[in-house]
């Protein structure tokens, strides 16, 4: 995987790539960044991993920096990022395999299976941090939904929709835009969009609908997690176990295996997983769910970086938890130190 994208400045002052001088506003560089949280969410949701997601954004910049003398104000700033931001991921999605997680790939295993191989970057849902696609502040129920549509489950659930049905999608039920709006950011019919946007509804209603609803975190799901966090550092599997859901999943990408009893679960932290005992646990917000970085006791001493962990909540309980186990990558996307002392 690649490393996380720093965020490059756009070149100023205001000069054009190709060596002429836009005729944009002095401040364009500050109305672009206005929009860069909406549209790295918006990217992610189409593309599936926070990195892409980056790159989608800034290539949006950078196309939108180039072309700036032709927009001439027919449509807001805000509708023209959109309009470049989707066809910048139409174009990386094409020819594409859709990303997945383990749960898609194949069934639950035992814990005696070996993890088998790695798969590539290119085959998983990836994490985000909140901070990268959410808005800080907002109508709470609105950031719920928003919240929602950042989950794990959800995400991959889109990956399911061709490209162009997944853009009509995010931009009609996640983001509330109009047919209309829809229809002339995509330069195509009314029509066309609701037919799309019913075709995509069913699709998803097959695929999503089977997984539990997530939960808003409130004191209950708070108490819950503050119990796993002290039950996995404790290394206490009973006590883990029990917070769990009887079908809740424990995958791991880049491997393809994942477990679902509590036995096997069981069994593979006791058993290959048993260097995770001693395990310090730090929070984060990622894909609108609890999550933690994992350091894990290193042979020279110290805590060493083992996976960036993902929590999925519903009825009361952890209904799944997603090891990325990629934290070379993982950990400075999301401002987790290197390592950890004793």
């Amino acid at each position: 995987m690649s490393a996380p994208l720093a965020v490059l400045p756009i070149i100023g002052p205001m000069t054009d790539i190709t060596g002429g001088i836009a005729a944009a506003p002095s401040d364009l560089e500050q109305r672009f960044e206005e929009h860069r949280t909406e549209l790295t969410g918006y990217a992610y949701r189409m593309l599936g991993s926070a990195f892409e997601a980056e790159d989608a954004v800034q290539e949006t910049f950078l196309r939108a920096w180039k072309g700036y003398d032709a927009f001439e104000g027919r449509s807001s700033l805000r509708s023209w990022l959109y309009r470049i931001t989707t066809n910048v991921c139409l174009d990386m999605l094409a020819g594409k395999e859709r990303r997945a997680r383990p749960m898609d790939l194949g069934p639950a295993r035992s814990a005696d299976t070996p993890l088998g191989e790695r798969h590539p970057e290119a085959t998983w849902i990836l994490p985000v941090p909140d901070d990268r696609v959410l808005p800080q502040a907002g109508d709470p129920a609105e950031l719920a939904e928003q919240r929602e549509s950042i989950r794990l489950a959800f995400v991959t659930a889109l990956q399911h929709l061709p490209p162009k049905q997944r853009a009509v999608l995010v931009l009609a039920e996640v983001l509330r835009w109009k047919a209309s709006e829809v229809a002339e950011l995509l330069e195509t019919s009314v029509q066309s969009v609701n037919s799309a946007l019913q075709r995509a509804r069913a699709t998803l209603a097959n695929i999503h609908t089977k997984a539990a609803p997530a939960e808003q975190i409130d004191e209950k799901q708070a108490r819950l997690i503050e119990r796993y966090v002290d039950a996995f550092q404790r290394y206490d599997m009973d006590s883990l176990t029990s917070l769990l859901r009887e079908d809740a999943t424990w995958n791991m990408p880049p491997y393809e295996l994942w477990l679902q009893t509590h036995d096997d679960i069981r069994g593979w932290c006791l058993g290959p997983g048993i260097g995770c005992r001693g395990s310090r646990l730090i929070p984060v917000a990622a894909n609108g769910s609890p999550a933690f970085g994992q350091y894990k006791p290193s042979e020279d001493g110290g805590l060493e970086p083992w996976s960036l962990q993902v929590l999925e909540i519903s009825s009361g309980r952890i209904s799944g938890i997603t090891f990325f186990l990629d934290t070379q990558s993982m950990f400075p996307l999301f401002g987790l130190p290197e390592r950890l002392d004793a």
